[in-house]
């Protein structure tokens, strides 16, 4: 249960120092569900409260609400996401501990803030709540030792909510996967890095196996929120077929490459799809850049004027680039856009998809517009 994106947020903190790892919300849910048990079990919170996370570490968490009820215990942990850029960070994850019936052993409930899964093709069946399957092993682990040590049965249901967590929701993949009424419970080591690329291209990767095992032939990767609003113009796709591929080209066609879908449409701006263009597969601005003599290469190509090469060579940006071409008589989007579906070609190595390529503008007019191959 991704959201990938469903983890990043819009605006990143910008510390002054190194970078701070942080906790993932699975990790918090695990720390909360020990020390709600432990509470349930012995009448005291321990606060702060360790876990062991799969690599071996152990670190503590401190408690920041607790109740002890007749037949339950709950804990609240906030999620420090530490420098990473994630709409989860200072949100509480609250774990709720009962005795459940001799012989049902451990369950999971989705208490408010945290999504129910109805589509397939994700790690969780539908209709379990969005709790991923480590975060499930973690506090299945702590429960059955707690368990043994107190000598009972682990036989206990843990509910998991987060306040607030359908509005964070709405930040995420989630609803477009199909996981509805709030966030999911995440992690696979237990520990956020700081700007990871990992959730994200692990989003588009949970948004392609929900496309195939919903049946779908066509899928579209735009680049954003614009590019993605005109292919969609032209296909309107259902919300599982868009993938929210950003600056992960790469991620996307790699994942294609072994989990093919028949038909993608890659829609992007123009700067963006001139780096793919280029060879580059992450079209982040950090990491690679648009090259005015790539550009100029192809305007020539195109039968500019070389008396106006040097003007498009020294463009301080592709968009300036674009427009010098086009007071020039020159379609400079359109070989943009075959370079950039034969980049995507060559990355599929084979696989059997056909791809298209859309270019726009900042306004989401299309620019160019290969067919599919």
């Amino acid at each position: 249960m991704v959201t990938g994106k469903a983890e990043i947020g819009a605006t990143p903190r910008k510390p002054g120092g190194p970078l701070r790892r942080g906790w993932t919300t699975g990790a918090c849910a695990t720390a909360a569900t020990k020390a709600a048990l432990t509470a349930l079990l012995t009448g005291q919170f321990p606060d702060p409260v360790s876990i062991t996370l799969p690599k071996g570490e152990t670190p503590a968490f401190p408690l920041a609400h607790e109740t002890l009820g007749e037949n339950f215990a709950e804990v609240g942990i906030v999620k420090d996401a530490g420098d990473d850029p994630d709409v989860t960070h200072g949100a509480t994850i609250i774990a709720r501990i009962s005795h459940a019936a001799p012989g049902t052993g451990i369950s999971f409930r989705a208490g408010d803030g945290v999504g129910m899964v109805t589509k397939a093709g994700l790690p969780i069946q539908p209709g379990e709540p969005a709790i991923n399957p480590v975060p499930r092993q973690l506090m299945t682990a702590e429960v059955e030792a707690l368990c043994a040590e107190h000598g009972i049965a682990p036989d206990i249901e843990i509910s998991i909510s987060v306040p607030g967590g359908d509005a964070l929701a709405a930040k995420t993949w989630n609803p477009r996967l199909g996981i509805l009424g709030g966030i999911s419970i995440l992690g696979t080591t237990g520990i956020v890095h700081p700007f990871s690329c990992s959730a994200w291209i692990h989003s588009i990767h949970r948004g392609i196996d929900v496309a195939r095992a919903e049946g779908l032939d066509h899928v579209l990767g735009a680049t954003g929120s614009t590019s993605e609003a005109a292919a969609q113009a032209i296909y309107g796709l259902p919300e599982t077929a868009l993938l929210d591929m950003g600056d992960f080209a790469g991620g996307l066609l790699k994942y294609l490459r072994a989990h093919p879908v028949p038909k993608l449409t890659i829609a992007g701006g123009f700067a963006k799809l001139t780096k793919m263009a280029q060879g580059a597969l992450d079209l982040h601005s950090g990491r690679s850049q648009v090259d005015m003599d790539f550009l100029l290469a192809e305007a020539l190509n195109a039968r500019l004027d070389p008396a106006q090469g040097a003007r498009i060579q020294s463009a301080n940006t592709a968009q300036e680039a674009l427009e010098l071409a086009t007071e020039n008589d020159i379609d400079l989007a359109a070989p943009i856009a075959e370079r950039a579906r034969a980049i995507a070609i060559e990355t599929l190595r084979g696989a059997p998809v056909a791809v298209e390529v859309i270019v726009t503008d900042r306004k989401g007019n299309i620019l160019a517009r290969t067919d599919f191959a």
